[in-house]
């Protein structure tokens, strides 16, 4: 297993669609364990294949309270998605910059696994806004998205500002 570069915004690949998985083979089971070793490296709850700057439709996430209980979702589909909640959230490829996003409380994904074999996943609160975080990633959407053009602003000059501070 290796640790990945986490590709930071503003990388194009960040805004660029994924391409679902054809066949879940032994190279993308390595990709869902550099991954899993790269979130964990990284001290996140969630990555996403073009966030280590591969165009492929996989993420993978921990909401556990130990953080040892790794999942991998190749090809997520939402099945369903009700409620509403606000919650902090932060990303790997925006370090140190966090907002309050609404998104919904409750939601239902259809997925594959390491194996290929299909599952479904409901989760609420914050483990429901990291898959939808996710799945944003997957998308090209980012979290800073969802923020007004304002605060979108500011978001962008604290990573400006961590950026600089970290060179």
């Amino acid at each position: 297993m290796a640790v990945l570069e986490i590709v930071k915004y503003p990388a194009l690949i960040l805004r660029s669609k994924t391409i679902a998985i054809e066949k879940v083979d032994d190279e993308i089971r390595k990709l869902v364990d550099d991954m899993i070793e790269t979130m964990y490296a990284d001290r996140g709850m969630g990555l996403a294949a073009n966030q280590v700057g591969i165009n492929k439709r996989i993420f993978v996430m921990d909401d556990s309270e130990q953080m040892d209980q790794p999942l991998c979702y190749i090809n997520p589909e939402v099945i369903e998605q009700s409620g509403e909640i606000e919650l902090t959230e932060g990303c790997l490829s925006f370090p140190g910059v966090y907002a309050k996003i609404i998104r919904p409380n409750y939601v239902k994904v259809k997925a594959l696994d390491r194996h290929g074999n299909e599952f479904i996943k409901e989760a609420e609160g914050y483990g429901a806004h990291c898959i939808l975080h996710e799945l944003d990633h997957l998308n090209g959407i980012t979290f800073i998205d969802h923020l007004s053009p304002l605060k979108r602003k500011m978001a962008e000059k604290k990573l400006a500002k961590v950026r600089r501070v970290t060179l």
